[in-house]
This record gives C-alpha cells, structure tokens and sequence, in this order.
C-alpha cells in the first residue's frame, strides 16, 4: 500500500512538472522554432524581399540661401557695407549659390578663406562645395546720389529666404524711405542715425533722406526768368472765370520759388503744374515752389473766378502777371457764354490781334467762340488788363435736328409685301435719336447712319434711330438711311391699296417718294396728302447719282436740292439736247477713283471729292466719251457734258437694251421707267439685306412729293387692276 502511493506521488510530481517547463518562454538558443503565416502575409513578404534597394531621392535644388544680414554704414559720399549670407548646399560637389545682382563687392570669404565668385553680367554667383551648411561674408560699396535736398544710394538685396538691414547715417534722420522693405526700429546715438528694416529679397531697395548739410553749397546766382502768360477770360452766366496758362523759362540761376501776381477780385479755384511741389497763397500773389530745380522750364496753369451782377455788366479786370519776369509778354482771349455783345478797351502796351493768330495752347484751352483776342508786352508803368463791356441777349429756341430732304424708294411684290428705303440728308445739332414711327406690322431691317451699319432701338412708343453725337465728324449734313419691311395686304382682281411713310420726329424739309409696282397691275393715285412729280417740276428729279467710293465699290447717296462744299454735280445729254440716263461718270484725283450714274434726268452728283487736281469723264455705249481736268478748291461745281453719237464706222456692242434717251416721242415711256433709286435697293435686297423678299423686277414707278412734313405721315391711297 505504501508503495502504490510513492509511485502515484511520483507520477502527480512529473505532470507538474512538465506543465512548469511548457509554461516558460523558449529560450534564444534553442534550435527549432516555428512561425505560422496566412498565405497572403506570406506572399507579400516574399515581393519586399525581391524588390531592389531604393537610394536617396535627390534633393529639388543644389542649395538654398537661407539668411541675409546686411549692416551698412554711410559716411560722407559712400555707403560701404558687409553681407552675412547662411544656408546649405544639398548636393555633392561643387554648386552654383546666386547671391545678387547690380552690386559691387570688395572682397568675399567662407569661413576666412577666400571665396571663389563667378559674374554673370551684372549678376554675382559663388561656389561653395558640399553638402553641408555654410557662412558667407561679403564686403559692398556704393556711392551716395545728391539731389536738392535728398541723398540717397540703392541697397542690393540677395535672394535668400528673408533679409535684415541695419543702416547708421549720419546726423538726426527723421525722414528716412525704403522703396521696399519695412523699417522697424529707429534710434539716434552719438549724432547718428541707426535703423533695422525688413527687405524685399532679390529686389534692390533705394533709400533716400533729407539732406541739410550734406553736401557743399553751391556759390548762389541771381536768378533770370522769362515768363509767357496765355490768358482765358469766361464770361459765363453769373460769373468771370480766368485760366492762365504761365510758360516760365529760367535762363539763369536755380529758381525754387515764383511768385505769381493774382488780378484783384478773384479767388483762386485751382493750381497745377508738371514741376510744381507746393503752394503760398497771400492776400494778393501765389508762390509757387519748384520741386525739381534742375528743368530749365516751367509750365504752370492757374484757374480763377469771381462774380458778376446776371445780364448785361461792366467788368474792369486784370490779369496775372509774374513781376519778378526780366520780360513778360501775353495773349487775352475772351469767350462768352450765350448770346452777347462784347466792347473791349485794351490798355498801353495791348493791342487786338485776329484770332486766328491766337497761340494753339491758348485756343486749345477755349471752349466757346472767341469774342476778341489781344497781344502785350508787360511794362513796369503800365497796368496790364482789359475794360469789358458786356451786354446779353436772352437766348431763342431753335431746332435740335432738321433734315433737309428725304428720299423714299418702295418695292410693292405681287403678294402686298412692301420694302421700303427712306435716306435722310438731316443737321443734328443736340439730338441723341431719331424717332420713327412705323405704319403697324412693319420692322426695320437695316440701318445706315453716315455710311456705317447701326443698330436701331425698339421701343413700345416707336423705334429709335442713333444718331452722330454733335461735335463730331462729319460737321455738315450726313446722310441716315434705313429700310423697312411691311406685311401689307395681297392683291386681288381689283382695288383700292392705301400706303404711308413713317412719321419722324424732326421737320423734313421735303419728302420725295417713289413707288415701283409689277408690271401686271395698272395703278392710279386717287387719293393722299401728296402731289404728283409732274405737277411740280421746279424739283429736281429722284435718284439724282450714285456718289461714288474709292475703286472697288461705291455707296449710293440721293441728291439734295442745295449743293454742298466738296460736291460736283452735272448733266449729261446728246448733240441734240436730250439727257442721257445711265451714262458713267468716272473722277480721278491721286490715288482716289469716285463713280456715278446719272439718273432717269441725265443728273449726276459726286460728293466728298478732295481738294487738288481732278480729271472727271463721262462715256456711255454707243456715244463719244468726253473728259477734263481741272483744280477742283471743294466749292460747289456744276460739270455738265455733251455726248456726240458714235460714228457708223465706230462698233457698238449692246448687251441688252441701249439706254433710252429723253425725245419727246419717249416722254410718256420716260415718265414711268424706274430710277437708279429702285435699281440700287433690288441690287440690295438680292445681295445685301437680310430679308427674302420677291421684288419685282419689271414694272412702273410713280414718284410723290411732299414738302414740309412736320411730325406726320405721308400717305398715298392707290386703285388698281390687275391687267
């Protein structure tokens, strides 16, 4: 029994045991261990492990200019200064550190050794090996710029990542700039005055201060000037207004100050001048202070004003004058606002002058029309100025535009439809627009104002037509044209047609009208606020000429019954007297070639001819082209030419039919043929309006006029038979 629990006690002892030695860690050396790995960890191992060895990446740059201290010191005429300049070279090798440009450097080290620099134009480089940090250290001069009053040397800044200044000048500076940085510190010791700014890197800075004692002053010299003053007197509503324009030459010695001499009475409203630093007013005189001294001559313009009873006045004015001048001389121009009569007493030494012969700077000032003009040289007896009497006019009301003809050309289609072109030869003196008012279910289609395209303005009262603003090109009349389409109603077997112009809201001087109908519809005038052509011929007939352009094109402007400067107007016509429509004009001046045309008349009318030398012809098929030359002065010319028949010998090509001359067994054919007027809007309409319309293309024309049309319509009522 014994026995069986010594065997138990052992076994219970060797179980212990064991559990104790599984418990413990596994020992270093011990030769058999195992690692149990998912497939996937396994596989990602096993590409680590067969990828090659990466390097070091290479850095962006071969160095980087961390840090620039820059201590400068200025003494008399020099700024001399040392550089300290960190940073680091990244590279192996020797590299390229750019230090800065538009320096001069006296010597350079690292570390106190020499340091090699390269010079790229005016660019400083060194070569620092590496990699590694470094210091460098490099001397700089400059020489101080004097000017009146101001001294002043650039500071070469490097391109490092930020830059210090610390400057000692001379003296107690309170004035002191930098054209870039930022200056945070300032304190005065022992006479001199030290500042820490913060620099723009890589740009240079200029630094000026005032300069008292500085530089050595130069022996002084009296002073000489001439002095030219241009005077504008404005005689305006309620008050006198006066420019002078003052021309200052200085002949000798530097000139800071001029004082000028004020007229009395008036107040100074403004002063200004390329040269001009600042100001003195005193109860009579301005002094003027000059800022740059070296400029030998001054331009300075003074505004002043004072007031006047409204109406009719008397006024008793001087003028500015510079006393200290050695010779003073001047022009007076006067202008006035609104109807007036002007009397001028000039005084000694004054004496009138045209005003054309007025000095262009002194016109250039004017605004209104010159009323009088004088010329003086300043004496020291005499008083300069002018006695002005002047008596007002209340103003009168006039037109703001008026046109002095209007031509109207329409196209009536087989279906009603109605293209009409109205031209206008107007005047504008202060109108913005044209307003048209066209008959309902008509819109524009194209608008032509001084030959250039427009854009009109719809609006819900009418349609609104730019005009020119005035004061500008042309001066004179101007032609406005613009077409217009209109539904209308379709033909039937027989009827009455009613048709009416847009009313404009200028007065028309008259209004010229032609209807061009298809040759399948007979039409009579019954009824309208028009008269016939025939009833009154004193006019001139429509589609006077094609005005022609420079070679390769021409416009097509009516005629207008006065002639205009720059214009020549003509009649062509057989041995026998009967005009010949259809004839080419052709005018040659220089480099310029002008065509016309002439009408169903045998008129022609070229405007905008230039001045010089001219050769004008006129030729037609079948007749003997006639030429001549002459020195055309832009007045008004009437050219009228002969055309004798060809010979027999002389062959005659005819293309279709030869132009219809006016006999008097024609009359009654010629009365109804189209204009060139009719000719030029269907050329339009197939090339150039963006509208497709069926015009016809063979039919009669029945011509209107109306004079005087003041804000109203101009209708026609027509009956017609299909034939």
């Amino acid at each position: 029994m014994i026995r069986q629990h010594s065997c138990m006690f052992v076994a219970l002892f060797a179980v212990i045991a064991q559990t104790a030695i599984a418990q413990q860690p596994p020992r270093p050396n011990e030769s058999s261990r195992a690692v149990t790995l998912s497939l996937t960890e396994y596989n990602r191992l096993i590409d680590l492990a067969g990828r090659p060895p990466q390097g070091v990446p290479a850095p962006p740059v071969a160095s980087v200019l961390s840090g620039a201290d820059l201590r400068v010191r200025v003494e008399r005429d020099t700024a001399r200064g040392v550089f300290a300049l960190t940073g680091e070279v990244l590279r192996e090798g020797l590299s390229r550190v750019d230090l800065m440009a538009g320096a001069t450097l006296t010597e350079a080290s690292s570390a106190g050794r020499p340091l090699p620099l390269v010079a790229d134009g005016n660019a400083h480089a060194a070569l620092v090996p590496g990699p590694g940090p470094f210091t460098l250290s490099l001397e700089w001069g400059a020489p101080l710029t004097f000017a009146p009053g101001r001294a002043s040397f650039t500071l070469p800044v490097p391109k490092s990542g930020t830059a210090r200044a610390t400057i000692d000048l001379p003296g107690d500076q309170a004035d002191i700039h930098l054209s870039a940085g930022l200056v945070t510190s300032r304190s005065v010791v022992a006479d001199r005055t030290i500042i820490e700014a913060t620099l723009d890197p890589g740009s240079a800075t200029a630094v000026w201060w005032s300069m008292r004692d500085s530089a050595p002053a130069a022996a002084a010299k009296d002073v000489r000037t001439l002095a030219d003053v241009m005077t504008l007197v404005t005689l305006a509503d309620s008050d006198v207004r006066m420019a002078a324009l003052i021309d200052v030459t200085v002949v000798q010695g530097d000139a800071r100050n001029i004082e000028v001499h004020l007229p009395p009475g008036y107040e100074v409203t403004g002063m200004s001048g390329s040269t001009l630093e600042s100001s003195d007013a005193r109860e009579d005189a301005i002094v003027l202070r000059i800022g740059d001294t070296a400029a030998r001559r001054h331009q300075f313009l003074v505004t002043l004003e004072r007031q006047h009873d409204a109406g009719s006045f008397k006024l008793d004015t001087g003028v500015v004058t510079v006393p200290e001048a050695q010779r003073e001389r001047g022009e007076i121009a006067v202008e006035g606002v609104g109807t007036l009569e002007l009397g001028a007493t000039e005084r000694d030494g004054m004496h009138r002058l045209d005003v054309r012969e007025l000095n262009p700077a002194l016109q250039s000032l004017s605004r209104l029309p010159i009323l009088a003009a004088f010329r003086y040289q300043r004496s020291a007896a005499a008083q300069t100025g002018l006695t002005l009497d002047v008596k007002r006019f209340a103003d009168s009301g006039v037109l703001a535009a008026v046109a002095e003809r209007a031509v109207a050309t329409t196209l009536v289609t087989r279906e009603g439809r109605t293209l009409t072109e109205i031209a206008l030869t107007l005047q504008n003196r202060a109108q913005p627009f044209l307003k048209v008012t066209l008959p309902p279910g008509a819109s524009i289609v194209s608008v032509d104002v001084a030959g250039e395209p427009a854009k009109p303005v719809i609006g819900s009262d009418g349609t609104r037509v730019p005009l020119l603003r005035p004061g500008f090109r042309p001066a004179g009349p101007y032609a406005v044209t613009f077409v217009y389409l209109h539904a209308g109603t379709p033909f039937a077997k027989k009827g009455e047609m009613q048709m009416t112009l847009p009313k404009m809201d200028m007065p028309v001087g008259i209004v010229e009208w032609e209807v061009f109908v298809p040759d399948s519809y007979s039409v009579r005038a019954i009824d309208g606020n028009v008269v016939e052509r025939r009833a009154m011929p004193g006019i001139t007939a429509i589609g006077g000429g094609l005005v022609g352009g420079v070679a390769g094109g021409s416009v097509h402007i009516t005629a207008v019954t006065n002639a205009l400067p720059g214009q020549i107007r003509g009649r062509v016509t057989d041995a026998g007297g009967g005009v010949l429509p259809g004839a080419t004009i052709l005018l040659q001046t220089g480099g310029t070639l002008l065509n016309a045309t002439t009408g169903s008349d045998g008129t022609f009318v070229l405007s905008g001819v230039p001045p010089g030398l001219i050769t004008i012809g006129a030729q037609l098929e079948g007749f003997i082209s006639a030429s001549r030359s002459f020195v055309f002065d832009q007045q008004p010319r009437q050219e009228d030419f002969v055309l004798p028949v060809g010979s027999i010998a002389e062959s005659v090509t005819v293309v279709a039919a030869t132009p219809a001359v006016n006999q008097p067994a024609r009359a009654k054919k010629q009365a109804v043929a189209p204009s060139q007027n009719v000719i030029n809007l269907q050329r339009r309409t197939a090339g150039v309006l963006p509208v497709r319309v069926e015009v016809p293309r063979a039919g009669t024309s029945h011509e209107f006029v109306k004079p005087l049309v003041v804000d109203q319509e101009t209708a026609v009522t027509f009956r017609y038979t299909r034939r």
